[in-house]
């Protein structure tokens, strides 16, 4: 089973590879602290990345924007998650865009566009109902 994880709040969303819907629950204590070591990361942490997803013109707003993804994860199937998500019709599209400019391709994996485009440790997605850039 793949996850998707949002990274707020302590809250997580779990989402299955045919992007089932996912579940949103409280984790009911806090995380434990750590100190950091030379390899802060764990193998899992190092698999996944930030992605902050923002809503364009008249797609609705996610509550949670900020997930980790796992890097293999291809756009095509974070849209089929965004579709389910947030309940969009089988017949409403979806258009993802990097950097406000460009469609990337639906096979491309997460984790290649966050290397080129990521910035401050995390990719910033804009989604969107209708085509708003390139």
């Amino acid at each position: 089973m793949t996850k998707l994880h949002s990274s707020s709040a302590g809250a997580f969303a779990k989402m299955s590879e045919n992007a089932d819907s996912p579940t949103e629950t409280q984790k009911e204590e806090p995380p434990t602290q750590h100190p950091p070591t030379e390899d802060s990361g764990t193998a899992d942490e190092k698999k996944k990345i930030d992605v902050l997803l923002k809503a364009v013109g008249d797609a609705p707003i996610m509550k949670t924007k900020k997930w980790a993804v796992e890097r293999g994860r291809t756009v095509h199937s974070l849209a089929q998650f965004i579709t389910r998500f947030l309940k969009l019709e089988p017949s409403e599209q979806l258009f993802i865009y990097v950097n406000q400019s460009f469609a990337p391709s639906p096979d491309q994996e997460v984790g290649v566009l966050f290397e080129c485009f990521g910035s401050d440790g995390k990719l910033v997605l804009h989604y969107c109902k209708s085509q708003a850039w390139g």
